[in-house]
């Protein structure tokens, strides 16, 4: 099979409603992170129910439509499919417990030709389901290996979206270490992402890996967790754009140090793992209020 321009742009994701809780929140900030130093004043307001922060990349989780690429009638190549960039938007802040709606809509396709791939963004919109109000908006962009050169046969191809810009080539204004605990993708999978690649030392073998990966997102969050330290003096609600390109894979147990360039109300930022030096994150990008 081959990607069907009309029916992705009209593929019939339902709308999710989920109720969450302080517990979740928590839970979530746990995978990314947070609570690191138990006894850092910083850390504890995302961690305990008094005073709760909730940190904005906790959207990431709420309303998710799940794998659906691997429908056949999708025609996506999905084993061969991988996470390339991750975009959120925040409108408002994100309360402590709410009952939200994900309405999710494959928003681009784009062609990159014969056996370069393509790309299928997907931007999905959390809203308040009391209230009405848009609390975020998630852009999530597939890279699929195994799709390129779908409109030859003459189905449409749109325009590519904007690529995160690269870091400033001087010396950061900022750098943040945060260590990743052995557990941190089994705790993390709880919030919802259970792909037993993160978990089964057997599937990651399969799947060419010498132990189990850290969630992409959890390595994002963590990005998120050290960009709103240095750039927003640790407050959350400061925090209204955050995009990274995926560049590499964590393993549970490494340190991602988070390099920040400031630029009046933004900031360009980058993570790698010391132990290996490899770059995880790049191109990444944040706005402040």
């Amino acid at each position: 099979m081959t990607i069907n321009y009309d029916t992705l742009k009209n593929w019939p994701f339902e709308d999710i409603e989920q109720h969450y809780t302080a517990r979740d929140v928590m839970l979530y900030q746990l995978g990314v992170g947070y609570g690191w130093d138990p006894l850092d004043p910083n850390e504890l307001p995302f961690v305990y129910e008094k005073d709760l922060r909730v940190t904005p990349t906790f959207a990431v989780v709420l309303g998710y439509p799940g794998v659906w690429a691997r429908d056949p009638r999708s025609g996506i190549d999905w084993v061969r499919m991988l996470h390339g960039e991750q975009t959120l938007y925040i409108h408002k802040p994100l309360p402590p417990s709410a009952t939200i709606i994900g309405r999710s809509r494959v928003a681009r396709i784009v062609d990159k030709g014969a056996d370069k791939g393509a790309l299928v963004l997907i931007e999905r919109r959390v809203t308040d389901k009391t209230t009405g109000e848009l609390l975020a908006t998630i852009e999530q962009l597939n890279f699929c290996r195994g799709d390129g050169g779908y409109s030859l046969s003459g189905a449409p191809s749109d325009e590519a979206p904007t690529s995160p810009p690269p870091v400033p080539e001087r010396a950061p204004d900022a750098v943040f270490d945060l260590p990743t605990r052995p557990e941190m993708a089994h705790i993390y999978r709880l919030s919802g992402d259970d792909n037993p690649l993160h978990v089964d030392p057997e599937v990651a073998r399969n799947a060419g890996f010498e132990r189990p990966i850290l969630h992409g997102l959890a390595t994002w969050g963590v990005a998120a967790h050290s960009v709103i330290r240095t750039t927003c003096d640790g407050d959350p609600t400061r925090l209204a754009l955050f995009r990274a390109r995926f560049t590499a894979p964590v393993f549970p147990g490494e340190t991602i140090r988070t390099e920040v360039w400031r630029s009046g109300n933004a900031a360009h930022f980058r993570s790698r793992v010391t132990e290996r030096d490899v770059v995880v994150l790049n191109n990444g990008y944040a706005e402040m209020r």
